[in-house]
Order: structure tokens, then sequence, then C-alpha cells
């Protein structure tokens, strides 16, 4: 902080971090339900690219529109609530994190993402993530008396699968696009670039089409109606196709964009068949994205072998045990 103190712009700096991130939590908390929570995506891509010295900013940034909305509610669910509700959950998910940082690699010593770690990290914010809603719920002192609500055990395995399927939305996304940015020729995104995009072209012939026939068929269908969770488990075939294609990075854009369409899905709150066909599509997410680092791979050493005019190598036979 020192050094931070004799930068006449260091100050200025950490407003403008604090700033952009509240308006980013303000934006997706209001398009968020209690099963699936976009702000936990923000909250792990910024924990992974945002250097730990604008960490606090992050804090102050996430303080803003959570403590506005609990002095709104104070009148309703008590000053303890409102006092315990305005800590940020990030300040939680730091500690975690750091200590996963400094035990395991982000990035693999051949420069390869570690979609492990990053899911372990994903993981770990969901649950520090529920707790933290937990413990500010038992606090809940309303006016006539009535006791405080317990989360029961669905509701509690519902909030972490929010938390964890948001942060698959946004986080994997966030991370393909700044690596394929740094790929290119001075890290300058061209109309051009963007144009001749195979991923970008499969995401909005294929993907897009699809989802949207499912949507539309979801559309005619009754809230309960089995076709209705046969139409959201289907809404996960774009994230294989694309990861089969593109390696993670297809999968990180398959996975967001499945997981929009099956969140337009929904009707109620904590409705199970909705939470089920989510689980399902987070187990394929997880998945696509841990099998796309090898596909990527893959695709490298063949894109390798082409320029240097080498015989693309063989798969490795299967070894039968």
């Amino acid at each position: 902080m020192g050094k931070a103190n004799k930068d006449p712009l260091a100050w200025g700096r950490y407003l403008a971090v604090a700033a952009a991130y509240a308006a980013c939590y303000e934006l997706t908390r209001n398009i968020s339900f209690s099963h699936w929570l976009l702000p936990a995506g923000l909250r792990l891509a910024c924990l992974l690219l945002v250097p730990r010295r604008f960490w606090p900013a992050l804090a102050v940034g996430e303080t803003l529109p959570i403590a506005e909305m609990a002095l709104l509610h104070a009148h309703l669910y008590g000053t303890v609530w409102a006092i315990a509700a305005s800590v940020p959950p990030i300040l939680f998910c730091m500690p975690a994190f750091a200590w996963l940082r400094r035990r395991f690699a982000v990035v693999a010593s051949d420069g390869t993402l570690n979609i492990g770690v990053i899911l372990a990290a994903t993981l770990v914010c969901a649950i520090v993530n529920t707790a933290d809603n937990a413990l500010v719920l038992s606090l809940v002192e309303l006016g006539d008396g009535t006791p405080a609500p317990v989360p029961t055990v669905p509701v509690l395995l519902a909030w972490v699968l929010g938390a964890y399927l948001g942060a698959l939305t946004l986080t994997p996304v966030i991370l393909a696009i700044r690596e394929r940015i740094a790929a290119l020729p001075g890290g300058v995104v061209t109309w051009r670039t963007v144009k001749e995009s195979p991923l970008l072209r499969d995401a909005l012939l294929f993907a897009v089409p699809c989802l949207a026939l499912l949507l539309l068929v979801a559309d005619g269908t009754d809230d309960g109606d089995s076709l209705l969770t046969w139409i959201r488990v289907a809404m996960a075939v774009p994230v294989v196709a694309l990861t089969l294609r593109h390696g993670w990075h297809g999968a990180a854009v398959g996975g967001m964009l499945a997981s929009v369409a099956q969140a337009s899905t929904s009707f109620q709150l904590q409705d199970p068949a909705m939470i089920r066909s989510q689980a399902v599509l987070a187990f394929v997410a997880s998945t696509a994205l841990i099998f796309g680092v090898r596909v990527a791979q893959r695709v490298a050493a063949a894109q390798r072998a082409a320029r240097a005019g080498m015989p693309v190598p063989a798969p490795a036979p299967v070894r039968r045990h």
C-alpha cells in the first residue's frame, strides 16, 4: 500500500475496479435466481484474473449492491440480519481460493489451463457461498415473532448447484476469451478475426439454432410435463458437439449457451425437475471442460505438425487389462 500511495492514479484504479465490479455484480444478480447464480461466475472469474492487490476493491464493489439490498429490507428481517447480509461472500471465498492457488497451479507446466483446479475452486466457492447464505438466513428476525426459516438439505444442495452452475456459465467463457485474445498478434481483436472464427461460426450456425428449436418446443409444454425434462436434458447436446470440435473453448461456449437456454425454461423457484436437469447439465459441462483440454492439445499438436510438414501423430493404442 505504500507504493500505491505514491502513485497518484492508484486510488483511481481501485475505485474503477470497485465500480466496474459493483455494476457487473448488480447486472448478473438481477438475471439470476435461487438455483442459477451468475454472480458466482463473476466472482470466480475476478478472483482468477484480477491481481491480488485489487482484491480489496472487489470486496468493496460487492459490498455496495448487497448492502443496499440489506438496508432496504432491514425493517422486514431485522438489523442483525441486515448487518450480516451486508458482508460480501467474496471475503470468505478469498482465503479458500488463495489456498488453492498456493497448493495447485492454475496454469500447467505446458501452458494449458488446469481445468481440474478451476472446477475445484468453483465447487469450493459454491459451498462457501451456500454456508454464508445459510448463516445469514438463520439470523432473520421476523416482526411477528415467527422463528427464522431453516433451509432444508434439498435447498442447500440447490444453492450449491446454483452457484456451481452459475460459475460454469460465465467463468470458462471469460477464460477462453482471454486466452484467445492473448494468442492474437499483439493481443488485438479485429473484425476479420471475429468473422473467421470457426468456434463463433459453429456456435451461431449449430448451437444457437438447436437451442432455439428446443426452446420453441419447450414453450408449448406444461410445467411438470416429462417432455420438458427431456428437452432440458437435450440442451446439453451442443456442449458435447462444440467440445469435440473446439476443445474446452467449445465446452465453455456451449455450456454458457445451454445454461442460459435451460434457465429460460424455469417457471418457478426450487423446481425439482429443473434442478435435476441443471445437475445433468453441470455434470456434462464439467466433464466436457476436462475432456476438452485433451481435445485442444490434440488439435494444437495436429496444427503444429501440419505447419512443419510432418504427418499427424496417430492416437496411442488403447491397452486392455
